[in-house]
């Protein structure tokens, strides 16, 4: 097999980087970086790119098909099996869809009623009734209250701000602003952006509904014709013990989110202009007033329970002291199926979002397993399913994991192979700066002749809208390193690449084989990630939070509490009333538009 000029340099430059390390490391590196390989992770993507597998959506056959592929690339490496003694760890989940015939929003405006167009004015999530009935089941929601509008609806003590502090809320539909103030740091920006946290504190302020709109910018980013097909599809939930949905929260009966036309009548009532919310919002300000008028929101939705699975192998520790401890590797297999056609084609193939993430965590688990010694902690490789619909497989693993809670140090995520695009001069190391991995990237990135940048689009609140984040929930420390916006190549502008991507191939069938893809990159970036975590399997020391930061706080200390089988929910009880969510529970826009499904999602369509 031929062995890329390019990838030979960067076996020369990491043992120069490497040359203050010991031999045993320095020679584990040498040999991950010839094991690594570009055609190798082009064949896999090729593999898990391909129309046969119909986009990959959890609980339909494409996707087992490639979980199956998964298993049998790791059983062939010599890894073992690490789920409950099997490959196969089963993911309940639960699905609904909104009957739009059947469903409707009416505002109660000045007196008069005033019913909004479906799908023009207004869309909205589905309800799920709990438990689920065995089998097809029907789930029905009907609620009739005052508005009040509440800003971004982000109750953030730690930035000394709070939308609902002037207002009551009790027995009210919340109006709130999708997203969190840009004057937050970007990483607490985008936990208070999560539409779990904000759904929370809906609840935990008496609110019974939630009617959500955007800011003008954002809909510049998600055009509503976009955003429209993806929350139509429905939503899906993991289903706990009790076959309850994760997450989901029956206070809030009602969810709807305004076009841009809808918000325009809502506010015709209100004692401000949508000109002047938006102005405070972009200003930072807290805000919150009562809106003259009232909302009668019913829905109808078909629910179902479907079942997927994690991929999930070991590759035990080889000091007896420390090879009870583990480094989880993530990347999610899944993406979105049949969803609407461009130039005749109907697949959703998610090649680069995310067969290259599980090809290059293929390749990582290829590494590991031909060191001449394993590391000293032991490693876990978790393919996870679900991520699209909400980081669903990754979560569940975290509540549910295959080894105790507490043993699990540390998590690198891989969601987009880094260096897929191009040839990179620097890295973003998403949550690195929150904990001690922080420096364990540092020193990866210097190996590799890597920079490592601040996240360039705090907007895109990309910090909760990965796998990581699932970990982080449960108090461990975690990374996605991704792509930087500066390549090697000065006629290549990266964050202009990446934000072109975003508009015209993310979740579409562009996403595909047929595309510029730099494999030589994607392996130097696959390196990077073995060498993170094969650093923290090695030294003395486990990753720690940093001290005083907001997510160690907040999470860290559930990473410590007795494995019972289900962990905690997002919100330790000394911080439940800061995180009460507000629910707009499109995940699509939960997630920054990141991890709804496309159109017909939950249909497979056999050609």
């Amino acid at each position: 097999m031929r062995f890329p000029l390019r990838m030979l340099l960067c076996v020369v430059l990491l043992s120069c980087n490497l040359l203050g390390q010991n031999a045993p490391d320095r020679a584990a590196a040498d040999a991950a970086t010839k094991a690594i390989r570009p055609d190798e992770i082009r064949a896999h993507m090729r593999f898990l790119a391909d129309s046969l597998l119909q986009g990959r959506a959890p609980g339909t056959p494409g996707y087992d098909i490639a979980a199956r592929y998964v298993a049998t690339e790791l059983e062939g490496m010599g890894l073992h099996p690490a789920a409950s003694g099997g490959w196969f760890q089963s993911v309940p989940l639960e699905k609904a869809v909104t009957d739009a015939a059947a469903s409707s929003l009416t505002l109660t405006l000045n007196g008069k009623e005033q019913k909004l167009a479906d799908a023009k004015d207004y869309v909205l999530s589905t309800w799920f009734a709990t438990p689920l009935a065995k089998g097809e089941a029907r789930a029905e929601s009907d609620v009739t209250a005052p508005l009040v509008f509440v800003g971004f609806g982000v109750t953030a003590p730690d930035q000394k701000y709070d939308d609902y502090a002037s207002v009551d809320a009790h027995g009210k539909i919340v109006g709130e602003i999708y997203g969190a103030p840009s004057t937050f740091p970007s990483t607490e920006r985008a936990y208070y952006s999560d539409g779990i946290v904000k759904a929370k504190n809906a609840v935990a302020h008496g609110a019974i509904g939630v009617i959500s709109l955007m800011l003008p910018e954002d809909w510049k980013r998600y055009p509503w014709e976009w955003l429209l097909p993806q929350i139509q599809v429905g939503e899906m939930h993991w289903l706990n013990k009790a076959g309850v949905p994760h997450d989901f929260f029956p206070e809030l009966r009602g969810n709807a989110l305004l076009s841009q036309r809808g918000a325009q009548i809502l506010f015709s009532a209100a004692p401000k202009t949508l000109e002047q919310v938006f102005a405070t919002a972009k200003a930072g300000k807290p805000q919150a007033f009562t809106v003259p008028a009232s909302a009668h929101i019913h829905t109808v939705a078909a629910q179902s329970v479907i079942q997927s699975s994690n991929i999930v192998a070991e590759l035990k520790g080889s000091d007896l002291a420390l090879r009870d401890q583990y480094v989880v590797y993530t990347a999610h297999v899944d993406h979105l199926g049949i969803c609407p056609a461009v130039e005749g084609d109907n697949v959703c193939h998610g090649a680069l979002d995310n067969a290259s993430g599980t090809s290059a965590l293929l390749e990582i688990a290829r590494a590991y397993s031909s060191l001449p010694k394993p590391p000293r902690r032991s490693i876990l490789f978790a393919f996870v399913t679900g991520e699209e619909m909400g980081l669903l497989g990754s979560d569940y693993f975290a509540h549910f994991p295959a080894v105790p809670l507490k043993s699990i140090v540390a998590n690198v995520n891989i969601d987009g192979a880094p260096g897929i695009y191009y040839s990179m001069k620097d890295v973003v190391a998403l949550g690195a700066e929150h904990s001690t991995l922080g420096e364990v990237v540092d020193s990866a990135a210097k190996s590799m002749g890597y920079q490592v940048s601040p996240d360039p689009m705090p907007e895109e609140v990309s910090f909760i809208r990965s796998d990581q984040y699932s970990f982080v929930l449960q108090g461990v420390p975690a990374v996605d390193i991704t792509d930087g916006v500066n390549s090697t190549d000065p006629k290549i502008n990266g964050l202009e690449v990446i934000k072109k991507w975003l508009v015209t191939r993310y979740h579409t069938p562009l996403d595909n084989m047929d595309q510029p893809i730099d494999f030589d990159s994607a392996a130097k970036g696959a390196v990077m990630d073995f060498l993170i975590g094969y650093q923290v399997a090695q030294q003395d020391e486990i990753p720690a939070w940093n001290k005083g930061d907001f997510f160690g706080t907040t999470f860290g200390p559930r990473h410590n509490a007795i494995n019972t089988g289900e962990q905690a929910d997002r919100s330790p009880v000394s911080v439940r009333v800061l995180c009460d969510r507000t629910i707009v529970r499109f995940r699509t826009l939960q997630l920054a538009a990141g991890h709804a499904s496309l159109d017909a999602l939950f249909q497979v369509q056999q050609k």
